[in-house]
């Protein structure tokens, strides 16, 4: 820069009324104003999804344990690897352990997410997140498999024989053998979600995504008939509920599967959970119907599987219905006379 080019900057900044120090002092008193660890993972928890808030909670805990009083640039890629790291081999040992790669993951992902939104309220710029410059754990490939049809009757059996409530029990199989669908749309479920004429339940997933999935007619019927002798009156309260009219939570899921590995000792060594039922309807319906139909059953959105064919091949709810019919040899109000000759 020549002399004339200083005079024009020196001239410019008087105008504004600027000394040349302040520009100097200006990136420290940003760096001051930027709020620390505790005061914006909270602020980010009140802003995120019940969801979100629910796995990440614990990893955040951690954090404003650990970092709690730094301002939110401070911790380097390399701090947050050690703390992942730590995070790691602190992590409960348990039968179906994976070697704290999951709680890692999650750290990883539950900073991600606070420097997302630091990045959005324009505190931090995308080169200055240093959650992105640590890679996530490389992903295990899954135990579950598809259940054996004799194996399934045992699971049924012991479900329904055993406990305290054996007909919620044999309820929450059927449901989740029936749709595919995860725990958390089960235990959303609301008498509202039920469309009888057209035996179908209104699904309610992780992502906030929501879909309506075929049901064959006896297992709707009986979904009526747990309502009406459990419910509330309330059609957007709990579907599932207790004898006593108490909405049930994941914990009955817990002791379910608790109490079948007590009968079924091959349940408890293979960690057999709901989620099995899913790979086990999702395995079959594949096989019988094609990859299309069983993404469609699955609920998928296809965002990030199966690429750009998929676009072009997505099942539709009367094709997802046959298969069920198949599956449970009912017929179904949304499958015409030819459609079910499979």
């Amino acid at each position: 820069m020549n002399d004339a080019e200083i005079s024009a900057a020196r001239l410019l900044l008087a105008r504004l009324g600027v000394k040349p120090e302040e520009l100097l002092a200006a990136p420290s008193a940003a760096r001051e104003a930027l709020p620390l660890i505790r005061d914006y993972v909270t602020r980010v928890s009140d802003a995120v999804p019940a969801g979100t808030r629910r796995v990440y909670s614990t990893y955040w805990r951690r954090v404003v344990q650990v970092w709690g009083d730094r301002r939110i640039d401070e911790p380097t890629p390399l701090e947050i690897k050690q703390l992942a790291e730590d995070v790691r081999h602190r992590v409960v040992v348990r039968k179906n352990s994976r070697g704290g790669r999951t709680a890692a993951e999650h750290l990883i992902a539950a900073l991600r997410c606070l420097y997302q939104h630091a990045i959005a309220d324009e505190l931090l710029s995308e080169n200055d997140n240093p959650a992105k410059r640590v890679a996530k754990p490389r992903r295990l490939a899954s135990t579950r498999r598809a259940i054996p049809d004799a194996r399934l009757a045992e699971i049924n059996h012991a479900a329904g024989t055993t406990g305290n409530d054996p007909e919620l029990d044999t309820l929450i199989l059927r449901l989740h053998t029936e749709t595919a669908c995860r725990r958390g749309g089960a235990l959303a479920l609301r008498p509202q979600d039920l469309d009888p004429e057209q035996c179908l339940v209104r699904l309610r997933e992780k992502g906030e995504t929501v879909r309506w999935q075929p049901v064959s007619p006896t297992l709707m019927r009986h979904l009526i008939n747990h309502q009406e002798q459990r419910g509330d009156g309330d059609p957007s309260a709990q579907l599932l509920r207790y004898r006593n009219g108490q909405p049930i939570t994941a914990r009955r899921y817990d002791h379910l599967w608790q109490r079948i590995g007590k009968q079924l000792p091959w349940v408890a060594t293979q960690q057999v959970s709901t989620h099995w039922l899913r790979h086990t309807t999702l395995t079959w319906v594949e096989r019988n119907f094609g990859y299309a139909v069983a993404r469609a059953y699955a609920g998928h959105d296809g965002k990030s599987d199966a690429g750009t064919t998929s676009t072009y091949v997505r099942a539709d709810l009367a094709e997802v219905a046959a298969a069920l019919a198949a599956l449970t040899g009912e017929p179904h109000p949304l499958v015409g006379p030819s459609s079910n000759n499979w």
